[in-house]
């Protein structure tokens, strides 16, 4: 299940997996919420909290992943992934070689160093 962190800034979307993850998770809280995101700023600054394993994301779900990642590519501006699963924390450190913006994997006990870095406003944008 994908759920909203709700308090955060209005300029960073914040996501807690927690359980199964499945195309309809994607469908009708995620992508919503990205497109709207971009119409708004026209970047996207994106917190992960991953309490869950990668197997729990269903075929669908990954499948989605992809397809909101590609449509937005030059979108991205920040990502903090926070999960305890060091594939997946060196996986995030490694993305910012590929994307336009930022990557950063933070382990869960450095979810408020996490919150920190996403939230923080460059100074040379509004």
């Amino acid at each position: 299940m994908l759920q909203f962190i709700n308090d955060l800034p209005e300029h960073v979307i914040g996501i807690h997996a927690i359980g199964e993850v499945t195309k309809q998770d994607y469908d009708t809280v995620l992508a919503p919420r990205l497109e709207e995101l971009v119409q708004k700023q026209g970047e996207i600054n994106y917190l992960l909290v991953l309490e869950n394993t990668l197997s729990d994301f269903s075929a669908g779900a990954w499948y989605d992943e992809l397809k909101l990642g590609l449509k937005h590519f030059t979108k991205w501006n920040k990502i903090a992934v926070v999960t305890d699963q060091k594939g997946v924390e060196w996986f995030t450190n490694a993305f910012k070689l590929i994307i336009p913006g930022q990557s950063k994997g933070y382990s869960l006990d450095k979810l408020d160093e996490a919150v920190a870095w996403i939230t923080e406003k460059e100074e040379n944008k509004a």
